[in-house]
């Protein structure tokens, strides 16, 4: 992977990032209204988890682009 697909994920996981804050905004919004908010958490949780898959994978990547060649 060059620098510029490395930079190319990081940017998509400031997007993600993003994604979350605007469904944490949402969800409270839901839940300050009385509205249901099951499928807000529920999104909330899975953006959540992609995040974290997506930041581990980076990160490995990243580890095997700063080993010498073997």
């Amino acid at each position: 992977m060059s620098h510029k697909s490395m930079n190319r994920a990081w940017e998509h996981i400031a997007e993600l990032k993003a994604h979350i804050v605007r469904q944490r905004v949402f969800l409270k919004d839901a839940l300050d209204t009385g509205q249901p908010s099951g499928l807000a958490e529920s999104m909330l949780h899975a953006l959540e988890g992609s995040l974290r898959i997506f930041e581990k994978h980076c990160q490995l990547i990243f580890e095997q682009l700063r080993r010498p060649s073997e």
